[in-house]
């Protein structure tokens, strides 16, 4: 097994699952934000635990996908093509 090999395993069994779970995880409280945000209509503090937990959903998705990008433009600056694991 090359060292190749194992940043492809690695990456395709433990960090892309890590990445897709945290992105869901930021995606429901994005989705919870925008009910609670739209339920609580004359409750301002309510109102603003939406708003606070949309703008931590969007700020998780954001770094979910940088942290994926960032992963990539490693794996490609090190001319390491990403595949599946068990090709």
């Amino acid at each position: 097994m090359s060292v190749v090999d194992l940043l492809n395993k690695i990456n395709a069994l433990i960090l892309n699952p890590i990445i897709k779970l945290a992105f869901a995880i930021a995606l429901l409280v994005f989705i919870w934000g925008i009910v609670q945000f739209i339920r609580s209509e004359t409750a301002d503090t309510k109102r603003a635990d939406g708003l606070k937990k949309i703008t931590y959903g969007l700020l998780g998705m954001f770094v979910m996908i940088s942290a994926f990008g960032i992963i990539r433009l490693i794996m490609g600056i090190f001319g390491i093509t990403p595949g599946y694991p068990f090709d």
